[in-house]
């Protein structure tokens, strides 16, 4: 979920004062999917004096990024789970809004004990955020959402078959929810520019607010051979690999990646390689089996400190996102790619940053998400042209040098952290 905000290559000035200048806080950064670029974040915030509690849900399926607690970590952070006890029924939406409730006022206890100056809070539900800032109000306490999706959109395309009233009534309380929260948070993070007409229309116009794009942890994830212990393990190193890696929800379309399976079936140097778990991931294995696609291979999710070497395994990375989704998502595995050098197959809208990411910096080829024949027939140009796929890794080495500066993204947050932590003008 999976599956983050604008870094802009041009660098601009830093918008924090120089380390050991400003205030130390205590912090919460809440990542509700344990995802490994806010956990880099956190890991920065905490090396620059302040007081760190990094939460994140044990409940939900997600690619993790590297949670455990490590010698080297800064003195001042901790990292813990929040958990209900059960797995989430991500699908079952009434089942999905009161366990996230319960997990909301769970979280809300525990960030609350902490004693913060400030939360931030990413990759959050609505019915979690909403809990969270109830607890974090009663004490005065400021909330910072980062926005990485619109859920409402989201549980628009769940709710389809359902009768039409229910239906019109779920969403309208779910925006009310989704978009309140944020009008009366203390500040808003977006990951890209288009969020902002959007929030806007449903009344979200924050004046405390900044867009970052999102990143990947160079350093943590870094371009390694295609020959390496895990694809020789999996008897990928001497293949070519189409490699789909990360969340697959209501958002991704699967029947592309069997579509690609399906046209490389009698090419026998050709594997298409699927990391995934959930909804997306189980369709797929249902066909594979139906079909005998014996050049599909399923993997769940995989520890963060094999990440570099799965992303290695790929001749070309996949990222596939829906049409609905439009504006309202930025698919993360986008930048993974990015730290591993490998060009981009892209079923993604026009209108997304991330379809315009990969085409203006040169690092892969991209389709409407509808349109699978140009999938497949893109998908067989980058299998052919050894150069054009060089071509395109080398657009991405520079690209994540610049725009994935941890100091630079680390700097950002922390004058928004300041800024929210000062009393409102009267």
């Amino acid at each position: 979920m999976n599956d983050g905000l604008v870094l802009a290559p041009s660098r601009p000035a830093p918008l924090v004062a120089p380390v050991g200048t400003g205030a130390r806080r205590r912090i919460v950064l809440h990542d509700y999917g344990g995802y490994s670029f806010p956990i880099q974040l956190a890991r920065w915030l905490a090396g620059r004096g302040h007081e760190v509690l990094y939460l994140y849900s044990a409940d939900v399926e997600a690619p993790r990024g590297r949670l455990a607690q490590s010698a080297g970590d800064p003195a001042g952070l901790r990292i813990e789970a929040v958990s209900t006890g059960r797995s989430l029924p991500k699908y079952a939406l009434l089942r999905r809004w009161w366990q996230e409730m319960d997990y909301g006022a769970r979280l809300g206890a525990r960030t609350t004990a902490f004693r913060p100056d400030v939360v931030l809070s990413t990759n959050t539900p609505p019915a979690v955020q909403a809990a969270l800032l109830k607890a974090l109000r009663k004490r005065n306490l400021p909330l910072l959402c980062w926005v990485q999706d619109i859920f409402s959109v989201g549980a628009a395309e769940i709710l389809k078959g359902k009768p039409a009233l229910l239906r019109w009534a779920a969403c309208r309380f779910l925006e009310r929810v989704e978009f309140g929260t944020m009008r009366d948070a203390a500040g808003l993070v977006v990951i890209s520019e288009d969020f902002l007409p959007v929030l806007a229309r449903y009344g979200v116009r924050h004046p405390r607010s900044t867009v970052v794009e999102n990143w990947a942890p160079q350093g943590e994830i870094r371009p390694l051979p295609k020959d390496n212990p895990w694809s020789r393990a999996h008897g990928l190193a001497d293949r070519f690999v189409f490699l789909c890696a990360g969340t697959m929800g209501m958002k991704h379309n699967p029947d592309l990646l069997a579509a690609l399976a399906r046209s490389f079936r009698n090419d026998p140097e050709v594997r298409v390689v699927v990391v995934s778990q959930g909804i997306g991931r189980r369709w797929l294995e249902t066909v594979k089996q139906a079909e005998a696609l014996d050049n599909l291979l399923l993997f769940d999710f995989q520890p963060f400190e094999t990440l570099s070497q799965v992303l290695a395994s790929a001749d070309v990375g996949v990222v596939v996102l829906e049409a609905f989704a439009g504006t309202l998502s930025v698919p993360s595995k986008v930048y993974s790619h990015f730290c591993s050098n490998r060009p981009i197959l892209g079923a993604i809208p026009a209108t997304n940053h991330a379809h315009r990411l990969i085409r203006d910096r040169k690092a892969g080829l991209c389709v409407e998400p509808t349109d699978e024949t140009g999938f497949i027939a893109t998908a067989m140009r980058l299998r052919q042209d050894a150069a054009l796929r060089q071509s395109y890794a080398d657009g991405q080495a520079a690209y994540a040098a610049e725009a994935f500066d941890i100091d630079r993204i680390g700097g950002r947050f922390s004058a928004l952290i300041e800024e929210c932590c000062q009393p409102a003008a009267a």
